[in-house]
C-alpha cells in the first residue's frame, strides 16, 4: 500500500461513538443482498433487514431505503433465466418486477404496522431544481409521517440506470437520495465485507480497509481493481461513497448478510468499511449543485486558479480559465476541472459558454471591452460555487 493509502486510512472508531445514533440514515440495498446471490428475492433475507429498520425506528431514527431488486423480481417472475442487456427488455422485466418488490416489502414491513411509499426517481426528476425540491419535499413529508419511502431508479423511462452510463445499480442514486434528504449516514449493503487492500477474491491475503479518511486516486484505484458481482460494483460504491461525503454524510460499505448489520452501523459499532464526511452541512442549494445532475459543461482551470479556489475564499475569474467544454448559458451549473480532468469544483456560471471561450485568461476588468457588457467580474462567484475535491 502507498503512503497516499496510507494516509487516507485510519482506525474505524476514530471519532466515532459508539451508542450515538444517526438520527437520518439512507440505506441501499443492493440485488445480490436482496437475493442472496440467487435467482429470486430471498424473503427470510428481507425480513431481517426490515426487522432492523423497525428497530432503528423504534429509536427514533427516520430511514429512507434505496432498494435494487426490481429486474431480478421480474426475471423470476416470468421465468426468464438469461441476463438480457437489451434496454427494452430489462425495462420489461422492472415493470413486472416492482410490484412484486414492493408487494413483499409492503407485507414485511405490515407485520411491524409500518407503512411504506413507493418513489421511483429517474435523473431527469432530479436535474431540475424545481424537481429536485418537489422530491425532497415529498420524502421530508413521509418520513415526517412516519412513513418508510422506498426508492428505486425509475427503470421504464431511466434508460442511462440500465445502460450503466451513469446511475450504476442505484449506487449513485442512493447518494443522491441522502443528498436529497439532508441524511447523516448513508449504509451501502453489499455482498462483500467492504473495500479491501487488494481483490481478495484473487489475493486471499488482502485486508479489510476499516476506514478510509479521504477517498483519492489510490482508493479509486483500489475499488476499481475489487471483484464486484452486479452492475454497481465496488467502484460505484466508492464514488457514491464520494458524493455524500463531500456533502457532510458518513458513508458505511458492509455486508449485508451480517446478522445486525444496519443496527450497528447506525449505532457506530465497527462494521464494514468507513468513510467520514470531509465537509460540514450544505445548504440544499449547494447539495443540489454537487450532485452532477444539473451539470451542463466544463471549465478548465490553470493550477493558479486551483489553488485560490481551494484556499477556500476565491471566486473563479477569467484569468485562470484555459478551456471551456459545453454549450451552457448564464444561471447554468457547471462542472470545473484542473488540467489533468479531475473535478474540483462546481458552480453557477455568470457567463455563457460562448462567453467564458471569448474572455478566457484575461483580466476581469476587461470583460466589458470584450464582450461589450458584464455581469461582473467573476465567471463563478464564491458564493455559488461548492468544492468537489477541497485540500486534494
Amino acid at each position: 500500500m502507498s503512503s497516499t493509502q496510507t494516509s487516507s486510512i485510519s482506525s474505524w472508531q476514530e471519532g466515532h461513538k459508539p451508542g450515538s445514533p444517526y438520527q437520518r440514515v439512507v440505506a441501499k440495498l443492493g440485488t445480490n443482498v436482496l437475493t442472496a446471490g440467487g435467482q429470486r428475492l430471498d424473503l427470510a433475507v428481507m425480513a431481517s433487514l426490515v426487522a432492523q429498520v423497525v428497530q432503528l425506528r423504534q429509536a427514533r431514527v427516520e430511514m429512507v431505503l434505496v432498494s435494487s431488486g426490481a429486474i431480478a423480481a421480474g426475471r423470476h417472475r416470468l421465468g426468464v433465466r438469461d441476463d438480457a442487456r437489451d434496454v427494452p427488455r430489462r425495462q420489461v422485466l422492472a415493470a413486472v418486477g416492482q410490484l412484486d418488490l414492493m408487494y413483499a416489502y409492503q407485507q414485511l414491513f405490515s407485520w411491524h404496522d409500518v407503512t411504506v411509499a413507493q418513489i421511483l426517481l429517474s435523473r431527469r426528476d432530479l436535474a431540475d431544481r424545481q424537481g429536485y425540491l418537489n422530491a425532497r419535499n415529498t420524502l421530508l413529508a413521509l418520513l415526517a409521517l412516519g412513513v418508510v419511502p422506498i426508492v428505486n431508479e425509475n427503470d421504464v423511462v431511466a434508460v442511462e440506470e440500465i445502460e450503466g452510463a451513469y446511475i450504476g445499480d442505484n449506487d449513485a442514486l442512493c447518494a443522491l437520495v441522502a443528498n436529497l434528504v439532508d441524511a447523516q449516514l448513508l449504509v451501502i449493503l453489499t455482498d462483500t465485507e467492504g473495500l479491501y487492500t487488494a481483490d481478495p477474491y484473487h489475493h486471499p491475503e488482502a485486508q479489510l480497509i476499516r476506514r478510509v479518511e479521504r477517498i483519492d486516486a489510490d482508493i479509486e484505484r483500489l475499488a476499481g481493481s475489487s471483484h464486484g458481482p452486479g452492475r454497481g460494483g465496488m467502484a460505484s460504491k466508492v464514488q457514491a461513497a464520494k458524493l455524500a461525503t463531500a456533502s457532510g454524510i458518513d458513508v458505511v460499505i458492509a455486508h449485508g448478510h451480517r446478522p445486525g448489520v444496519l443496527v450497528d452501523a447506525v449505532r457506530g459499532v465497527e462494521v464494514g468499511t468507513f468513510f467520514p464526511a470531509i465537509a460540514d452541512r450544505l445548504e440544499s442549494r449547494k447539495r443540489w449543485m454537487l450532485s452532477g445532475l444539473p451539470w451542463r459543461g466544463n471549465i478548465i482551470i490553470d493550477d493558479g486558479a486551483v489553488k485560490a479556489l481551494q484556499a477556500g475564499k476565491a471566486s473563479l475569474l477569467p484569468a485562470g480559465i484555459v478551456a471551456v467544454d459545453g454549450d451552457f448559458q448564464r444561471g447554468d451549473v457547471v462542472a470545473i476541472l484542473d488540467t489533468r480532468g479531475r473535478r474540483i469544483a462546481c458552480g453557477i456560471a455568470n457567463y455563457s459558454a460562448a462567453d467564458v471561450q471569448a474572455i478566457r485568461g484575461l483580466r476581469s476588468d476587461r470583460i466589458e471591452e470584450v464582450l461589450g457588457y458584464a455581469f461582473g467580474q467573476e465567471v463563478v462567484h464564491r458564493d455559488n460555487l461548492v468544492l468537489l475535491e477541497a485540500g486534494a
